[in-house]
């Protein structure tokens, strides 16, 4: 039993060290915390399905080893082998699934799970992108954490979740999109004083500047709460502390 519990214990650490590479080695940089958690999601899970079935398999051999007094050596060899495929098998599939453009559904009831899917679809976008863009795109992938952190408190019904619905689901990514179907060559011909790529990062920017005004519209309910406590405490002990000090 001491032998079968140990090899469980090695099966168990050899599907961790395969998830830690497998992540640090196949993965986009994340450009915000909501794509990371998304992705750090579908890996834990990965790893606990690995290590449930490995608990399944030692456990069944160890009930089977109880009923007929041992499993024996060609026991130990079918837990082995059984274990090394539930981790190759689990390991590999189901394979994280990348955000499409059809999946930014601004009709989407969830608004903080939409706002995470658009940083992983942005992460898509960036080679695709001039490094101007890029920067913007990872700017704006910080801000949506920002803003996500502020949609926490707020119901899903409300104008202003329909407003970020509207923002991330449907214009940022359809200025993305109408930019990359815009031949290289014709991206930088002026036409009228600008040209299709100054266009492209002037979008980006206002689309960035609506992010950082509606994150602010939703945080001014705590800001304001903040200074109101922070006069409360200061009208109920500012004057006490004062004259304990002036006693002293």
């Amino acid at each position: 039993m001491a032998g079968e519990s140990h090899q469980s214990d090695q099966i168990i650490g050899a599907a961790r060290r395969v998830l830690v590479d497998q992540r640090a080695g196949g993965r986009r940089r994340s450009i915000g915390q909501g794509a990371a958690q998304i992705r750090a999601g579908h890996y834990w899970r990965k790893f606990r399905n690995i290590a449930v079935a490995g608990a399944v398999i030692w456990l069944g051999l160890a009930i089977v080893g109880t009923v007929i007094d041992g499993i024996g050596f060609g026991g130990i060899v079918t837990g082995v082998v059984a274990s090394a495929a539930a981790l190759f098998l689990l390991g590999k599939y189901p394979r994280f699934k990348m955000p499409t453009r059809a999946d930014l559904d601004p009709s989407d009831t969830d608004v903080r799970a939409l706002v995470g899917r658009t940083e992983l679809w942005l992460e898509t976008q960036r080679r695709a992108l001039p490094p101007p863009a890029v920067q913007l795109v990872d700017h704006i992938g910080l801000q949506l954490d920002g803003l996500a952190v502020q949609l926490a408190d707020v119901d899903q019904d409300h104008p202003k979740a329909a407003e970020v619905r509207k923002l991330v689901g449907e214009h940022l990514p359809g200025v993305i999109d109408g930019y990359r179907k815009i031949p290289e060559n014709l991206r930088y011909e002026d036409r009228a004083g600008t040209n299709p790529n100054q266009q492209f990062i002037g979008g980006l920017k206002t689309i960035s500047d609506e992010i950082d005004s509606i994150t602010r519209q939703l945080a001014m309910g705590a800001i304001d709460n903040l200074a109101i406590t922070t006069r409360y405490l200061d009208y109920k002990y500012g004057d006490a502390i004062d004259e304990a000090e002036g006693t002293t």
